[in-house]
């Protein structure tokens, strides 16, 4: 109890800045009956009356930041160093009415700091006991359809099963989550897409018939290879450490990943015009669409080489398209049927910073060759610098002086 978060001693601030009737809710509660802490605090209080007001007192005295979150529900947040604390105005005239309000079960359990006393009226503890996901109702799922996608993010965070009434009332409001913004549907799928222990809970949302309305060439086949990416980036991070570094990293500053995009793009449609808009709706960034882009063009690429390899030719006009997006191509490859060791040998020249192939260096420039050649600049420069580059990935040449006569050569022969 003292290291829990029911334990005012672990807030960033005095409880007696709260109301008697003050009450912990919500995944806080949850997750400390579960015995979970994350080294971020994020608390939810409900207060009977006066929650905005009490939040910026709370605010000015520690001098931390606020914001009203819903100034029609009376919501506000108050951020500390380590913790975000929310305050909300009680639902309804009672807390029970506000906890009968809520989703599921297990995040219907209150806690007041003051008395020391769990108030659960919905047996959300048992629920917790048991592993187990159960709505409040249905027409709260319908209140917030992001809430049928919700319980597989949760059952997938909790390792938690959804119990089958309620899985019924989620496919059968599925429809409603179209409705709902898409930027709102990012971030749950996001958290399904980042870890393995979410990809059974993607392919059973799927199934619920959640995921069909934005992604309507999804199929079971692609489903199963989501399962394969997983298992292929276990594999290549055991072989490559540092390649398993790059799939785990985050695009962009943002929180989708590599591995977690090799996944997403299971899901799109293989024609790349299709796949973009798909991702454009669900408002991805442009990073992370042009990743998504590649992954979809370029697969189908390495796979057309799964019985004879690439000339050193096309692998270089492989990278130059690919760059940094190789190593989740490498996965899909692998999740796709390719055995690991066909792949091993663009792997290595990937991981080889000066490899001329994977990684090449300009010889000469576009300057140099419109001094030396008396060249104006255009396509013409462009087409002797890729001439270049594709000599020397190629080990003919190695030098600026050969990279020059070869460019001399080819002029001499137009």
């Amino acid at each position: 109890m003292a290291s829990s978060v029911l334990s005012p001693e672990t807030w960033p601030f005095s409880q007696e800045w709260l109301p008697p009737e003050a009450c912990l809710v919500g995944g806080a509660v949850r997750d400390a009956l579960l015995g979970r802490r994350g080294e971020y605090l994020d608390l939810d209080f409900v207060l009977p009356t006066d929650a905005v007001q009490t939040a910026r007192k709370l605010a000015q005295h520690y001098k931390a930041g606020f914001v009203v979150l819903d100034p029609d529900r009376q919501i506000a947040r108050v951020v500390f160093d380590q913790a975000t604390v929310d305050l909300a105005q009680q639902e309804g005239d009672s807390l029970e009415t506000d906890l009968r309000r809520r989703d599921f079960t297990i995040n219907a359990i209150a806690y007041n700091p003051h008395t020391q006393e769990l108030i659960d009226p919905l047996q959300g503890y048992a629920d917790l006991q048991q592993g187990i996901i159960r709505m409040v109702s249905a027409k709260n799922l319908q209140d917030d359809p992001l809430r049928l996608l919700r319980a597989y993010r949760q059952a997938a965070q909790l390792d938690f099963k959804i119990e089958p009434a309620t899985q019924s009332a989620i496919r059968q409001l599925a429809p409603l989550l179209q409705k709902i913004a898409a930027e709102r549907v990012q971030v749950e799928l996001g958290y399904l897409l980042k870890s393995p222990q979410g990809t059974t809970c993607l392919r059973a949302a799927w199934e619920g018939q959640l995921l069909q309305g934005w992604f309507p060439d999804a199929t079971a086949q692609g489903l199963a290879q989501v399962v394969g990416v997983d298992l292929a980036a276990m594999t290549l991070k055991e072989c490559w450490p540092t390649l398993g570094l790059e799939l785990r990293a985050s695009v962009g500053g943002k929180s989708a990943s590599l591995v977690s995009l090799a996944k997403l793009s299971c899901l799109l449609s293989s024609v790349p015009k299709a796949a973009e808009e798909q991702l454009l709706n669900l408002k991805y960034s442009r990073a992370e669409v042009r990743i998504g882009i590649t992954l979809v063009k370029d697969l189908s690429q390495l796979l057309s080489h799964a019985t004879s390899p690439m000339s050193i030719k096309e692998q270089y006009f492989f990278f130059q398209e690919v760059g940094a997006v190789f190593p989740a191509l490498a996965v899909l490859a692998v999740a796709s049927g390719i055995p690991v060791e066909q792949v091993t040998p663009l792997i290595k020249r990937y991981l080889t910073p000066d490899d001329p192939v994977a990684h090449p260096t300009q010889l000469v420039t576009g300057k140099d060759l419109m001094r030396s050649l008396d060249l104006p600049a255009g396509r013409q420069i462009g087409q002797l610098l890729t001439a270049i580059g594709v000599a020397r990935a190629e080990g003919r040449i190695s030098t600026a002086t050969q990279a020059l006569e070869l460019a001399t050569q080819i002029m001499d022969n137009v």
